[in-house]
């Protein structure tokens, strides 16, 4: 090969002076519009004189929040309002139950006192009559007049009929039967409890004290006295005692707790009045 031969370059080719010159033409032109532009931008630009409000929700939520509030509060009142009026009611009807239990209580007791009100009366009445009867009888006159009122009881009885005999039947078989105050049967007795069930075997419903039973039928003498007449002691309407004339100058009683029921003559213990019921 020629020393002159041509030899390649390895080195990078210069570019062209006009191609150079136009990139450093445009860039300058852009530097400089932009250094324009940033220093005409302050100096042009207004100042701001309102301020554009943006949509809120808030206004809305609270007042979503204020009526869920009021809402919650009007359930609670609601239940409050419930739970005192059932508590109301419970109340009163306690209060009424107790109420009830307590009349009847005072009802069972004020009959109780009633009861043996009566007895007490009746007793003393009873009491007060055997000291007042006569004591100057003697033991054998006693007798034979208890065996002459027996056998005068027995054709008396004997000459009753109908609803009369079943009534004087039923006085004279409780005959021994104990005395107890309130009793009304069937073995023990007091004296208006043993007249109300003799007449009440042939379906006569008597009142049950002694004070009723004095006036439930028509007055009669004492000397006009017939077999099945309810006697009684003390005033009408107020007496303290009864029993039944069985005829023959005798009645069947339910006296004391001392005597029990006993047939007697009317000499024993003479009674105030009588009435016809039969």
């Amino acid at each position: 090969m020629s020393h002159t031969a041509h030899i390649p370059s390895h080195r990078k080719p210069r570019q062209r002076a006009s191609k150079t010159a136009l990139r450093a033409g445009v860039a300058g032109g852009v530097l400089s519009t932009i250094a324009v532009a940033g220093a005409a931008g302050p100096a042009q630009a207004e100042p701001v004189t309102q301020t554009i409000e943006m949509p809120t929700i808030t206004a809305g939520l609270s007042t979503s929040v204020a009526a869920s509030a009021q809402a919650t509060q009007s359930v609670a009142l609601d239940l409050e309002t419930r739970a005192t009026e059932d508590a109301a009611a419970a109340t009163a009807a306690k209060t009424a139950k107790k109420a009830k239990a307590e009349a009847v209580r005072k009802a069972e007791a004020k009959k109780k006192a009633e009861a043996a009100a009566e007895a007490k009366a009746e007793e003393a009445a009873e009491r007060a009559s055997r000291s007042a009867e006569r004591t100057t009888l003697s033991a054998s006159s006693g007798s034979s007049g208890s065996s002459s009122a027996s056998s005068s009881s027995s054709s008396s009885s004997s000459s009753a009929t109908g609803s009369a005999a079943s009534v004087i039947a039923f006085a004279q078989s409780q005959v021994g039967d104990a005395y107890v105050s309130g009793g009304t049967g069937p073995n023990s007795w007091d004296c208006s409890g043993l007249v109300q069930a003799a007449f009440g075997s042939v379906g006569i419903d008597l009142p049950r004290v002694s004070q009723s039973q004095s006036t439930a039928g028509t007055q009669v003498s004492l000397d006009n006295l017939q077999p099945g007449d309810i006697l009684y002691w003390g005033g009408a309407g107020s007496a303290y005692h009864v029993g039944i004339y069985v005829g023959g100058g005798q009645f069947v009683g339910a006296q004391n707790s001392s005597t029990g029921v006993v047939q007697k003559s009317l000499d024993y213990d003479p009674p105030s009045g009588a009435v016809r019921v039969l």
